[in-house]
């Protein structure tokens, strides 16, 4: 029997925790969680229902995300589909919904590799892995996202035939790691340096005692999505965001 992934909210505390905002503020718009991103993406930029499946004041929380210099941003989650009407009623467009895969981090650790690929975990920061992320759109403002995790933290290089190959950013909130800023070098794609980067995360995840391996990815990315199903990853949990028009 396959064992029970853990519920969506947990997973997306994890993303708050692993993968966190500049700034969080709680009282600003009564209500909402309102998240301060300094160029750090979408994760981190967003506002959501303190209470997940309430509706608060929609103007209050933009007000809020306008004042710091955003363009207002909602993440939608399960249960919510009266806010996501709402929204969709006052000009907000859907922008990439996102899928949330886990595991057993044991498991994903145990898989065999392919002859030629390993992983390893830096020990340093190496010009190469700024490199790397660079190439793929993770530029500083998203890297400096990484710096702010508390928990443990590591980040994970594959290698192909010994050249490096891709690299990866894990943080771990409890019993759930999560990857982040997973990136392949172009040239290095589909010679199973993803498989590595993912072995290598559950094994360092499993070691820091976390017993979830999760991540999130866009819909559209139909090529990392079947590597995770492959490598046994399942979904579970889904959001989407809506965005004003400016």
């Amino acid at each position: 029997m396959s064992p029970t992934l853990p519920d969506a909210f947990r997973l997306f505390d994890a993303l708050d925790a692993t993968w966190p905002a500049a700034a969080f503020a709680r009282d600003a718009a009564p209500g909402w969680l309102l998240r301060r991103g300094d160029g750090g993406g979408k994760r981190v930029s967003c506002a959501t229902a303190a209470a997940p499946g309430d509706m608060p004041d929609i103007a209050a929380a933009e007000a809020g995300m306008r004042a710091w210099g955003q363009v207002p941003l909602f993440m939608l989650r399960p249960g919510e589909e009266a806010l996501d009407a709402a929204l969709d009623a006052r000009g907000y467009a859907v922008v990439d919904p996102t899928v949330i895969y886990a595991a057993p981090a044991e498991a994903i650790a145990a898989a065999p590799l392919k002859k030629g690929i390993m992983w390893v975990e830096m020990r340093c920061r190496l010009a190469l892995m700024d490199e790397i992320w660079d190439a793929g759109g993770i530029g500083p403002a998203r890297r400096a996202v990484m710096a702010r995790a508390q928990g443990p933290q590591a980040q994970i290089m594959a290698r192909t035939d010994g050249a490096t190959a891709g690299i990866a950013h894990l943080a771990v909130d409890g019993e759930v790691a999560m990857i982040h800023a997973a990136e392949i070098r172009a040239e290095r794609r589909r010679q199973g340096a993803g498989t590595g980067l993912l072995a290598g995360a559950a094994r360092v995840a499993a070691d820091r005692g976390a017993r979830w391996l999760a991540l999130a990815v866009t819909e559209a990315n139909a090529g990392a999505r079947a590597l995770y199903e492959g490598a046994g990853m399942q979904q579970a949990a889904r959001y989407r965001y809506r965005i004003a028009a400016g």
